[in-house]
């Protein structure tokens, strides 16, 4: 077994069972089932890279402090976590480059219709305390300094919005087309929130790869750091182990808690139910996934489920109606999510 070389970064807890489980999706007796996984090779921190800028260690040490720190008072903060920093090849950017040329012009006509509206977008802040506007504010006469109007704040330059797009990279994700219409669905929400000037971050993960490595976090694309690379990083989504929802939920919702933009979305592309070792799954998972929701949805996150698999009445439960988009057409996937996105601009 490998050691990562994040992995003396790892919580403290620990697993007794194999170092090679990957999970599928349930089994004739209502549990979960584990299969023999088919590692990558390759790590993915190791993949070459063409991009002159990569992260180093102390960009890598960072996100992995901010990860532990989100889910350190939660039932997760013993579980051995790593987050990873992808790297890209040439084999990533054509896979991009074949994926987005039927997916951009749908993207670039939904930009196309949405770009005006920011453009023209009024605001309703008003900054007072000016000696003349638009507006009397009548309690401040109080402070006597002839500043007792408001004036309507110009609109701002880019939308207030930032939004997250979690993605499920578990075993169960290689049927039925499913990898590859995330791969689409990523592409087509990654442009269009560039070209929309949208802080975005996407990540995805999986559970359960060693003893030393129980959660695995790919940062393909920040909030804060826009590296147009990024785009060949999404490329490295792929089919892996086990799901552990509540705690990938957790670390992207803290984050994006933190933007300073007004309204913070975060939808989870997922084809199944949380299931991950030792007993995550069941009604244990089901809670802590609430839990989480409620918990971020009141500082300011609101978070969506976009279901693309077999367990959708689960995650119909989980997330709530109103929070729960159901994909049967995966080729309509990056369409609706973009749409979706748009909305909340």
């Amino acid at each position: 077994m490998r050691k990562s070389a994040d992995s003396e970064e790892g919580g403290t807890g620990t697993s007794d069972e194999t170092t090679e489980m990957e999970s599928s999706d349930t089994g004739e007796d209502g549990e979960p089932r584990y299969h023999q996984a088919n590692p990558d090779p390759v790590p993915d921190d190791e993949r070459k890279s063409k991009q002159p800028d990569q992260p180093n260690k102390a960009d890598r040490s960072k996100l992995n402090q901010d990860a532990r720190a989100a889910v350190a008072a939660s039932l997760h903060g013993r579980v051995k976590l790593i987050v990873h920093r992808p790297g890209f090849d040439a084999e990533n950017e054509r896979e991009y480059e074949r994926l987005s040329s039927e997916l951009m012009p749908i993207v670039h006509e939904i930009a196309r219709k949405t770009l005006p509206l920011l453009e023209q977008e009024p605001t309703a802040e008003f900054a007072r305390h000016h000696a003349y506007g638009s507006k009397f504010m009548a309690d401040s006469v109080v402070y006597r300094d002839y500043n007792h109007f408001a004036k309507k704040r110009p609109p701002t330059e880019s939308p207030s919005l930032s939004v997250a797009l979690r993605v499920d990279e578990s075993a169960s994700m290689a049927a039925f087309g499913r990898l590859e219409a995330a791969k689409r669905a990523v592409i087509a929400v990654y442009e269009f929130c560039r070209m929309c000037d949208i802080p975005v971050m996407i990540y995805g993960d999986t559970a359960d790869v060693s003893r030393l490595e129980q959660m695995s976090v790919y940062a393909y694309a920040g909030l804060q750091r826009v590296d147009d690379a990024d785009r060949f990083r999404l490329m490295n989504i792929r089919a892996r182990s086990n799901n552990r929802d509540g705690m990938a939920l957790r670390i992207m919702a803290d984050r994006l808690a933190a933007s300073p933009q007004k309204t913070k979305l975060l939808i989870s592309l997922s084809d199944g139910q949380p299931k991950a070792m030792e007993d995550y799954t069941g009604r244990l998972a089901v809670q802590d996934m609430k839990q989480t929701i409620s918990e971020y949805e009141r500082k300011g996150v609101t978070i969506l489920a976009a279901a693309i698999g077999q367990d959708k009445e689960v995650i119909s439960n989980i997330y709530g109606n109103e929070r729960y988009l159901d994909i049967t057409d995966l080729q309509a996937l990056p369409g609706k999510l973009v749409g979706l996105i748009a909305k909340y601009l």
